[in-house]
């Protein structure tokens, strides 16, 4: 004699498709995922001045506002392209939270109720996250870093020639769209090990079991995504190591969570089955 579903089992059921209809609805998703990038682009290439004003303050401000100093590009086609790779970028964090509705769209029918009350937060945290990580880097890290290497210009004099700074507008746009997304990306590791967790894949005493792996990669991995200097990597590394702490809390909270869930799952079986 079958088992009566329970209220979960039977809102999952009523959400299955066949295996074409899946892959038509990931399809409608990913149209739709890539139309917000495509419209977002059309929108920044418009605002690329005001988004290159916004990434070079840090470094004007550290020149100082009467240096009357420039930035060059050495390509006749270099500004025009950068100008198009920073529009991307813009679109690309402009349209994450669309993109990743989309994805929760897509993904949420196939979970219990009880399984999409779990994951919403960390839904809504990940962008969070990543906006504090921006917020750091651009905020705290490029002021510090670039006055440090503006530190080693020159004036020259006695027959020596000045060391002075033309900074490349390609070379230094990469270099501060690449820090902010892996300062954003960092800052996901909470969100990625309470998934990890959640799931059962890891948990809370192996996160404290392995912490002196965790710190060597964090510093290892602090040492390569920013400027070679030891305050731009104490500044990424000291919140990333919080966060791994954090991550412990929260990956505790998270198996906690799943065992009450796998409690009541029991409980509602063996009520159905007297």
């Amino acid at each position: 004699m079958a088992e009566p579903k329970t209220d979960e089992e039977s809102e999952l059921e009523k959400s299955r498709m066949p295996l074409l209809d899946h892959l038509i609805e990931l399809r409608d998703r990913l149209m739709k995922g890539f139309a917000a990038i495509a419209l977002g682009f059309i929108a920044c290439y418009f605002f690329a001045g005001e988004i290159y004003t916004f990434l070079t303050k840090p470094l004007a401000d550290a020149l100082g506002p009467d240096s009357g100093r420039r930035m060059i590009f050495t390509a006749l086609t270099e500004a025009f392209f950068t100008h198009l790779k920073l529009a991307f970028w813009a679109s690309v964090c402009v349209t994450f939270p669309i993109v990743a509705g989309q994805v929760w769209a897509f993904v949420a029918p196939g979970l219990y109720r009880s399984e999409r009350k779990a994951f919403l937060p960390f839904l809504v945290a990940t962008p969070v996250l990543f906006l504090m990580g921006g917020a750091l880097v651009y905020y705290v890290v490029m002021p510090l870093a670039w006055r440090f290497f503006l530190s080693f210009e020159t004036p020259g004099g006695d027959g020596a020639l000045p060391i002075q700074l033309e900074a490349k507008v390609n070379e230094y746009l990469s270099l501060v769209m690449t820090l902010i997304l892996a300062f954003g990306l960092a800052f996901q590791m909470p969100v990625l090990l309470t998934l990890l967790a959640r799931v059962g894949i890891i948990s809370s005493q192996a996160l404290k079991e392995k912490r002196r792996y965790a710190i060597l990669g964090i510093t290892v991995f602090s040492a390569v995504v920013t400027p070679p200097d030891a305050i731009s990597m104490l500044t990424l590394m000291g919140p990333m190591l919080i966060l791994y702490e954090l991550s412990i809390w929260s990956a505790r909270w998270a198996e906690k969570s799943r065992e009450r869930a796998e409690a009541a799952e029991q409980a509602a079986a063996g009520t159905g089955s007297t």
